[in-house]
């Protein structure tokens, strides 16, 4: 993986870098879809934008993006996806 498509990965947002988190952690489109509470075709759009933005064309080569960026920063993974629940849960019993 060269340095210009990692650091293409820096201009992901935080739903395409949750999404690819959880993608490299192992998930299916589909359980990726339950578990941020959004349609597997939205997974799917986020994963060609993350494609077109970096390149990247093979899901191989998502997982080692994943890895890459997973080196230099922290992706948003199931752990940000499970505070924000939690979090949410909170805010709505106020």
């Amino acid at each position: 993986m060269d340095s210009e498509t990692i650091a293409c990965g820096d201009s992901l947002s935080d739903r395409e870098r949750q999404v690819l988190g959880l993608l490299a952690e192992g998930y299916t489109y589909q359980s990726i879809a339950r578990r941020m509470q959004i349609s597997p075709h939205t997974v799917d759009t986020y994963l060609r934008r993350i494609r077109g933005k970096t390149g990247v064309r093979s899901r191989a080569h998502l997982l080692r993006l994943a890895i890459a960026l997973d080196d230099s920063t922290r992706l948003l993974g199931a752990e940000w996806t499970t505070r924000r629940v939690e979090t949410d849960l909170v805010g709505s019993s106020r």
